[in-house]
């Protein structure tokens, strides 16, 4: 096999994203903590755009906003498609992820509340809600075919409700103003987006504009852009049980690559360059760290199971297609890696305290290593059991 086969082989494999994800983390940790730190956040911070419709942000707002809503849309795309015609096709498949998505909101929040009420530090009652999307998707796809492909979109659609809950949480509770005008344009928009739907508009022109505006009025509304990705996915035709490849197919195949191995390498670069500073250690032992450490690694887990458990015994939701309660323990745990949304929801709780800022992300890096760790090693191991359970067959 020559070197070009090689290469395509690696870019069409489902872990090679995971693996260059969590190279492209360890390199930003290193250059945050080198010589490189203080100019590399200098080059985060570099304001690049136009005055002009007010377009001027910092490069990691690009990033995290431009470039995710990107990834999101992605993400949406599958998450309609399996809606459609897939996994979560059916109401019952389908209402899991939401009810367990709440119970990994709430369970976390309250372990959080039950460790600092009373305090200042009360107000980060939200950071241990958040599930990275691109971190925990990225680790379970390193595990390949191990794990059944209805794992992997529970996962997915459960992370994309959470995400969903925290920025509505960011609207109510963290954010100083909503422009109504804003969002009002962005829900024209919207409008127009399910009428191109609803007349068979099936080129991508006529979602992709309208989709740009839409981020454009949401960004500008106060509310975090990165939905607008998701609304404008949902908007996008798709067909039922027919072979020819519907404009939501064409498009999802047509953004694996770069949101696999440029969009997802750059946020990691972005949003990892934590700099370890004196005192961080003792931080973690404090309420606020073990009210976000054990939000994250055990309030997701037990939050997801429980209300999980509850309402398939309600006979209302249903397991996953070929999946066991210990690969749904091993997605709850991934889904404890709140990371780059976390961070978000702390830096918005202590906006004039940096020092707690720095003791938070502190905790939420520990956590999501934890929790991302735990998650991927159960997840190997049921997987190997099960094999090896095959095979004695």
């Amino acid at each position: 096999m020559n070197i070009s086969s090689y290469f395509k082989k690696f870019l069409h494999s489902s872990q090679s994203s995971g693996i260059i994800l969590i190279l492209c983390v360890a390199i930003s940790l290193l250059i945050a903590n080198s010589s490189l730190g203080e100019s590399y956040q200098n080059l985060l911070d570099k304001k690049i755009g136009t005055d002009l419709f007010h377009l001027k942000f910092p490069l990691s707002i690009w990033i995290n906003d431009g470039l995710m809503a990107i990834f999101f849309l992605l993400v949406g795309l599958e998450i309609k498609r399996e809606m459609v015609e897939g996994e979560l096709s059916n109401f019952k498949s389908a209402s899991l992820p939401i009810v367990a998505a709440l119970g990994g909101m709430v369970v976390p929040a309250l372990i959080y509340f039950l460790f600092n009420h009373g305090t200042d530090d009360a107000k980060g009652w939200a950071i241990p809600m958040a599930t990275d999307i691109a971190f925990s998707l990225a680790i379970i796809s390193m595990l390949g075919k191990r794990i059944p492909l209805s794992v992997k979109i529970f996962l997915a659609a459960l992370a994309i409700v959470d995400d969903l809950g925290a920025i509505l949480v960011i609207a109510v509770f963290y954010t100083d103003q909503i422009h109504w005008d804003y969002l009002g344009l962005s829900t024209l928009m919207v409008a127009i987006l399910i009428g191109f739907n609803f007349f068979k508009f099936k080129k991508h022109i006529f979602y992709i504009i309208p989709g740009i505006f839409l981020w454009y009025f949401m960004h500008h509304s106060g509310i975090h852009a990165t939905i607008a990705g998701v609304l404008l996915a949902f908007t996008i035709p798709t067909n039922i049980s027919t072979t020819e490849i519907s404009p939501l197919e064409k498009l999802e195949q047509q953004l694996h690559l770069p949101v696999n191995f440029l969009i997802m390498p750059i946020f990691a670069l972005a949003n990892t360059n934590i700099t370890f500073k004196e005192g961080m250690v003792d931080g973690l032992f404090t309420n606020l760290g073990f009210g976000i450490i054990l939000g994250l690694f055990l309030g997701k887990v037990i939050g997801i199971n429980l209300f999980s458990w509850i309402f398939i015994k309600l006979k209302i939701s249903s397991l996953p297609d070929n999946s066991s309660w210990n690969q749904m323990m091993g997605a709850g745990l991934l889904a404890g890696i709140g990371f780059t949304m976390s961070i978000f929801i702390a830096l918005l709780s202590f906006r004039s305290q940096p020092e707690i800022q720095d003791a938070a992300k502190f905790a939420i890096l520990v956590a999501s290593v934890i929790s991302g760790f735990a998650g991927y090693s159960l997840l190997r191991y049921v997987s190997k059991k099960k094999s090896k359970v095959h095979n004695e067959k």
